[in-house]
């Protein structure tokens, strides 16, 4: 019992949703898990109730070394089970084509096209309608759908912002397609879900949700400031292998830098082999 105790440090996540597939997922998770009390507690029950009747005692407790079968009690043993998989595989039915990824959030707003890109170890997140990029940081506006294209520059891991919900894969040489939204303003916590090798620790990011006035204002401000412009010989630096890389922007890209990272125009990252961390480099920041 004191065991939870030691998660009271820990910050909100998958059960304190801050957008409609969080808000689904949440769902999906507490469902599941009502349905399958339905057999855990009769069955812990049963436990406890035979233990405490067939005790040595217990002169009532009928002893019957010739039992063989029941028909009630063969009812009783496969129904239970039989009606939870019922019910889990229509939750997982339903939300399957709920919940599909790709399917754009319902809005009357557009949404919001961000490229995203994982790295060793580090992400850099395209805005093309906006004409800028940025490392290791995602600003989106509030309340606005966000259509997500998803692709790895180097080995397969996972995008995962667990507050806004459905993690996916990145992929090298293809593009994965995930819509999010947030509901409110805030910051939340974004990570990579899939082991990359030794900068996996580091490879996180904040997605700050601001309302869409401030999302003008934040794009404007990453246009003018005095950093370098995202083009090929400037993504072949960003690819090289570096840890824990402080956020930084770009002022101006490439409009086909996403496609030739898709389509390996631009060669892929080395990928996580054994490099002392003397070798790994950071890459310059601007803010």
């Amino acid at each position: 019992m004191v065991l939870p105790l030691a998660l009271a440090g820990c910050g909100p996540s998958v059960l304190d949703p801050q957008g409609p597939i969080g808000a689904a997922d949440k769902s999906i998770l507490i469902d599941s898990l009502a349905i399958m009390l339905a057999i855990v507690i009769p069955t812990i029950v049963a436990i406890l109730g035979f233990a405490w009747w067939f005790r040595a005692s217990n002169p009532r407790a009928k002893y019957r070394p010739d039992f063989v079968y029941s028909g009630r009690v063969e009812m009783i043993v496969w129904s239970i089970p039989l009606l939870t998989i019922i019910l889990l595989g229509g939750v997982i039915w339903i939300g399957s084509y709920e919940l599909d990824p790709a399917k754009p959030i319902g809005s009357p707003a557009p949404a919001l096209e961000v490229q995203g890109v994982s790295l060793d170890w580090k992400w850099l997140f395209i805005y093309p309608d906006q004409g800028i990029a940025a490392v290791n940081q995602l600003v989106i506006p509030a309340g606005i759908p966000v259509h997500f294209s998803l692709t790895s520059a180097s080995v397969m891991t996972a995008f995962f912002v667990p507050r806004l919900g459905s993690m996916i894969y990145t992929m090298n040489g293809m593009t994965t397609n995930l819509n999010l939204q947030a509901d409110k303003p805030g910051t939340f916590w974004g990570e990579a879900a899939h082991f990359s090798g030794d900068g996996f620790p580091t490879m996180h990011f904040d997605v700050k949700a601001v309302p869409a006035a401030q999302f003008t204002d934040w794009v404007d401000a990453t246009r003018n400031a005095r950093s370098p412009a995202l083009d090929p010989p400037a993504y072949l630096q960003l690819e090289k292998q570096s840890m824990s890389v402080a956020p930084f922007t770009y002022r101006e890209i490439d409009p086909l830098i996403y496609q030739m990272i898709v389509t390996q125009k631009l060669p892929p990252g080395p990928g996580p082999a054994t490099t002392p961390h003397s070798q790994l480099v950071r890459p310059e920041r601007t803010h």
